[in-house]
């Protein structure tokens, strides 16, 4: 199992990240809350990361704290969350906020995350309250997030269509934006908060 990894950021198309280490690239996928706090490509970074493996397919899943993989993997146990549907709940609402809507039973709020109905929000809750008590902060030093060559907005709608909105959602979240000067990850922040409101 690979749970660490610590390299060089070669480039970032979200939700993917190209890292660097000891000479071999590995592509990881990252919660948009995760490639918030990535430094500059180049730069180097410690990923917690967990590795799922199908039959089809070997995929690397990255975060920036303990937390944020501990949560991850607490949300594959839960039944009907697949990696996908993961990644977009750590997408939309950071870890300490998802605890406390668990906690709190508020299922309002779940629902307003991608992929996430009224029945998947009860699960979430009734299955993860007692599990999330143990999760502790845990950090990492972090940097500043950096625009990729290609366009920003294309970027974004690219990024949300890989955690799990459809197409046509996708740019309609991010065409109700004003997206004159915004990096990419702004762009899919305004778009994903515009979202929960």
């Amino acid at each position: 199992m690979i749970g660490l990894l610590r390299g060089k950021i070669l480039g970032k198309q979200p939700p993917r990240v190209l890292l660097e280490v000891q000479g071999v690239g590995y592509e990881v996928d990252a919660p948009m809350t995760t490639f918030y706090d990535l430094p500059d490509v180049g730069a180097e970074v410690i990923l917690y990361t967990h590795l799922a493996v199908r039959e089809d397919a070997h995929t690397l899943y990255g975060f920036t704290t303990l937390t944020d993989r501990d949560l991850f993997r607490s949300l594959l146990k839960v039944n009907g969350v697949g990696a996908r549907l993961a990644l977009g709940i750590l997408s939309g609402m950071n870890a300490r906020t998802f605890i406390a809507c668990v906690q709190g039973g508020d299922a309002a709020a779940l629902v307003k995350l991608p992929g996430i109905g009224k029945k998947t929000a009860e699960r979430l809750i009734i299955e993860l309250r007692d599990r999330l008590d143990a999760l502790a902060p845990a950090t990492v030093p972090s940097g500043t997030p950096v625009v990729a060559a290609s366009s920003p907005v294309d970027e974004a709608v690219s990024a949300l269509v890989g955690l799990g909105y459809k197409a046509q959602e996708a740019s309609s979240m991010v065409r109700v934006i004003d997206t004159t000067n915004m990096s990419s990850e702004d762009i899919i922040r305004s778009a994903l908060q515009t979202t929960l409101q």
